[in-house]
């Protein structure tokens, strides 16, 4: 599948915003952290990717109702669910110049994942948490990947990079008060134009 950036302008992918806070000092100390123990920006990427992926539990896997969006929440609450997690990485790697996109997947619902840019090309990274059936690993050699779609049953890969959170996925986690309530408004597909209230 052939990646396409939402924009021409690299620097979109490295910029901070409200949800990639990566200026915030939760974030940066983290990123602090990692990066003593990584030998050059590809092993940074590797050592951020493995730390969102097993160190913050996916709120569903653990049980935990409370609801994150933005990266430094991410971080500090130690919770999130696929979306809040791609944030959580795409606001560590921006946070050393590593152009990071958000990228997205349609099963029964939407699923969030990253892409990194290395070697003049993207790779789709997935840090959702690895759990019986799923063996995501962070790769520029091929995809490893959470979940595979399965077109034959309507399921498809996004193929836009956005800079930005989707301002449907945004929608519905800044809505939601709980998980639970999150479940029941999580987007079934990717809509263009603004989301309804």
């Amino acid at each position: 599948m052939e990646l396409i950036q939402e924009t021409p302008d690299l620097s979109a992918y490295l910029a901070a915003d409200e949800v990639i806070d990566h200026h915030h000092p939760v974030v940066r100390k983290t990123a602090a952290r990692l990066a003593e123990d990584a030998d050059d920006s590809y092993s940074y990427a590797r050592l951020a990717f493995e730390f969102v992926r097993d160190t913050i539990p996916h709120s569903q896997d653990s049980g935990d109702m409370r609801v994150t969006w933005r990266a430094s929440d991410v971080l500090e609450r130690g919770t999130g669910i696929c979306y809040a997690k791609a944030h959580a990485l795409a606001a560590l790697l921006r946070a050393e110049d590593i152009p990071t996109a958000l990228c997205y997947q349609k099963f029964d619902v939407v699923h969030g994942l990253v892409a990194v840019r290395f070697n003049g090309a993207w790779h789709r990274q997935d840090p959702r948490g690895n759990k019986p059936g799923v063996d995501a690993r962070f790769s520029l050699d091929g995809e490893r990947l959470a979940f595979e779609p399965d077109p034959a049953s309507g399921e498809l890969d996004y193929p836009v990079l956005y800079a930005t959170a989707h301002p449907t996925v945004l929608h519905a986690l800044r809505a939601a008060s709980d998980r639970p309530q999150l479940w029941r408004t999580l987007p079934a597909a990717l809509v263009s134009g603004p989301p309804r209230p």
